[in-house]
């Protein structure tokens, strides 16, 4: 990998990264797929089992299993949707929502630890281009692509991709 390429550098990053966080988030004693799921349940709220599934780009029968996992460990709740009779709202249980915590206040441990390394002058640097970089995705069609108008941020108006 040429570290001039930003197309492979940033794969590069993301791919290490993600593989820190999995073996860091080894507190959440789930599965990287429940884990993914119990995430975006607390930054979200509950969610129909389908829009879930949509937000993490899971197919929904790798989704269903991990959610009926997590209803039998009491992470979660899963029961009919009021607004939708034909689909399913998934909930943090209290114990969910602990989980959740724990598991974000590891990694944020980690991120620190991460960063920590780095002299102030490229912390900050870097926090800089992070907070850059978080726009641009926001702005970007392929990064919010199939997300309910809601979830976007900002908010924009934009045709689907999916």
């Amino acid at each position: 990998m040429s570290e001039a390429n930003p197309g492979a550098l940033l794969r590069e990053v993301a791919r290490m990264y993600t593989r820190a966080q999995r073996v860091v988030a080894d507190c959440c004693r789930t599965t990287n797929t429940q884990c993914h799921l119990l995430t975006e349940l607390g930054r979200s709220g509950p969610l129909p089992l389908s829009e879930l599934g949509t937000r993490v780009t899971l197919e929904k029968s790798w989704v269903s299993r991990a959610v009926d996992a997590m209803v039998e460990r009491g992470l979660v709740t899963k029961e009919p949707n009021p607004s939708d009779a034909r689909s399913w709202l998934v909930t943090l249980t209290a114990e969910g929502e602990r989980t959740v915590i724990e598991l974000n206040q590891t990694l944020d441990a980690h991120a620190q630890q991460l960063l920590g390394s780095l002299s102030d002058r490229d912390r900050t640097t870097v926090e800089k281009s992070l907070l850059l970089l978080l726009r641009a995705l926001r702005d970007d069609q392929a990064a919010m692509c199939c997300l309910p108008p809601e979830a976007r941020e900002p908010a924009k108006e934009s045709k689907s991709c999916c």
